[in-house]
């Protein structure tokens, strides 16, 4: 249990309660620092770590944590968080700082807890950098101790540099064995701060280190600015926390891109005491990095303004249990002054789809009625009552063909969508014989109750994971959906029958009923929410960049445009 949980907490807003999400303005990355920490050990310094809690419908979980780092009570964690930042909500966060013995779990002595302080990330973002006092329980100041945020927004045309370095030949500092080195890397700030940008391991024994490559954000590195100093520093790791410094060497993102084909980067790795004092001093070894790789981290609107087409499809729900479409009951009853729930739903969210599908020509479907000419029911038949072409003009064109077969049509049962799923996922993996970002899916399926063939359908949706689609389905009407929920992933992963998971979340569930009194943009918003984050996940998986006029995939080297691999916009690394 948390020592910090018994602070008082303000309700926070939930983007339900604002009407549906909004799409993630951008990425906010978060580091973190403390000063002046409480002592709690007796014989050695806080080994200090910091948790990251945030709060979900008044309920806090920890959302990630930094690095424990030694003895010390000034540390500077190198741990990056990433938060999606939404303008419109007011995200709560809460920093808890502990004391962390070996393998003992956190919080199970309050003599571990060594503050912790709330806020929202607005604050955060709003200050840049924040600097608050830590508390205890009851509200008691932890002594002097402050925490640092800094924030920095991952922009849409930023992307990742993974970096490679080792060294030769550094100088020997401890008596018995080699050196432990370890790596630091700065940016100087306009102001002349220097932000921690990252630290490596600790390689033991060794003075021809080679270091993990890690990666790291453009705007963590040098704020997007080729020729922005980065200050790196060497250091003998010592396990009090007291490090030797090795030497240090100033570089810029501009040099470490002349990594060219078999060619490294070099630096001498200088100790300035010594260079005074030495005459013939040359360094203290040399670092080099051995390679570099940019990831070029695309975004939604990359895709689409790359030409990628959104082809959407509708699939209607004509069991029987709608009612009969000539009673003002029925859920497919059409009044002339007041559109029904299939087609407001229809509407709302097909009018946005449209905006990104150059024909303007939509595929409508229907499943669960016995049609014309032989009666029989079909679970995927084309409204327009043409299997060669199953497409409509436009939304209107949607919305005609609808009105025109209800009459046409026995309304019947059961209701299964599966047989639509699977069709629709048919076509898009047709597609993906094209290796190009050019076409993605949406399927709408409008339906008045649970599936039937809820276990076709898990198995469906499991396939159609891996193929350019996203699923949406709106429950219509007053039935109990409780059921439908699961197929939406976010309270679990989806799994097929057999326990195989979806590759990606590509089902978005919502009652009609939610929204009845909001506008149709808030049932769109909420809907089509998540698309842009899956569009996103199915080419990044693949490894497709978008079409031009983004830079391609082959462009010459510049800080715009090295050779890149697609990364996800949703996440730090790959």
């Amino acid at each position: 249990s948390s020592h910090y949980s018994e602070l008082s907490a303000a309700p926070t807003i939930s983007w339900a309660a604002l009407g549906g999400p909004v799409a993630c303005v951008s990425k906010v990355e978060l580091r973190v620092a403390c000063k002046a920490l409480l002592d709690r050990d007796t014989l050695n310094k806080s080994d200090p770590c910091v948790i990251l809690m945030v709060q979900n419908q008044g309920q806090w979980t920890e959302l990630d944590r930094t690095e424990v780092i030694k003895s010390n009570l000034h540390p500077v964690f190198a741990k990056v968080f990433t938060l999606d930042y939404y303008f419109e909500e007011a995200q709560k966060l809460r920093f808890e700082v502990y004391d962390i013995h070996g393998t003992h779990s956190i919080g199970t002595r309050d003599d571990d807890f060594l503050g912790g302080v709330e806020c929202t990330l607005g604050q955060i973002v709003a200050q840049k950098k924040m600097v608050k006092p830590l508390f205890l329980k009851y509200a008691k100041y932890a002594g002097k101790s402050t925490i640092t945020v800094h924030a920095e927004e991952i922009s849409g045309n930023n992307g990742y540099v993974e970096l490679f370095f080792c060294a030769k030949k550094l100088d020997d500092k401890d008596l018995f064995s080699k050196s432990d080195p370890f790596l630091e890397i700065y940016r100087i700030n306009d102001d002349g701060t220097e932000q921690l940008v990252h630290r490596t391991e600790v390689i033991k024994n060794n003075l021809n280190p080679v270091w993990e490559p890690f990666k790291v954000s453009l705007i963590s590195l040098c704020s997007c600015d080729e020729d922005r100093k980065l200050k790196c520093l060497v250091w003998d790791y010592d396990s009090r926390g007291k490090h030797d410094f090795i030497g240090e060497f100033y570089a810029t993102f501009r040099e470490m891109q002349k990594i060219g084909s078999g060619s490294k980067v070099t630096w001498d790795c200088m100790n300035p005491k010594y260079k005074l004092k030495k005459k013939n001093y040359k360094n203290s070894g040399v670092v080099i990095l051995s390679d570099l790789k940019l990831h070029r981290v695309y975004s939604f609107l990359d895709y689409i303004m790359g030409g990628c087409q959104i082809h959407f499809t509708v699939a209607i729900d004509f069991t029987a249990s709608n009612g009969d479409p000539r009673n003002s009951c029925s859920l497919h009853y059409i009044n002339p002054y007041q559109p029904n729930e299939y087609l407001k739903a229809l509407i709302a969210v097909g009018e946005i789809c449209q905006d990104y599908d150059s024909d303007k020509r939509f595929s409508a479907l229907g499943f669960g009625a016995r049609i014309p000419p032989n009666y029989e029911v079909s679970h995927d038949f084309a409204i327009n009552f043409n299997p060669e072409d199953d497409e409509c003009e436009e939304i209107q064109g949607v919305v005609e063909a609808y009105q025109n077969c209800l009459p046409k049509i026995q309304l019947y049962g059961p209701t299964n969508v599966s047989p639509i799923i699977s069709r629709i996922a048919k076509l898009s993996a047709g597609e993906e014989t094209i290796k190009d970002a050019s076409r993605y899916h949406i399927l709408l399926i409008l339906t008045d109750g649970v599936v039937t063939d809820m276990a076709d359908t898990r198995e469906a949706i499991v396939r159609a994971s891996y193929q350019p689609l996203s699923i949406i389905i709106v429950g219509v009407g007053n039935a109990d959906f409780t059921d439908m929920q699961i197929l939406d992933g976010d309270d679990g992963v989806l799994r097929s029958p057999k326990g195989e998971p979806v590759l990606r979340d590509i089902v978005q569930f919502v009652p009609f009923r939610d929204f009845k009194t909001a506008s149709p943009a808030a049932l769109a918003k909420c809907v089509l929410a998540e698309v842009p984050n899956q569009v996103v996940e199915y080419y990044s998986h693949k490894a497709i960049c978008p079409m031009p006029p983004v830079p391609s995939c082959d462009s010459p080297t510049s800080l715009a445009n090295t050779p890149t691999e697609s990364l996800p916009a949703v996440g730090p690394t790959a």
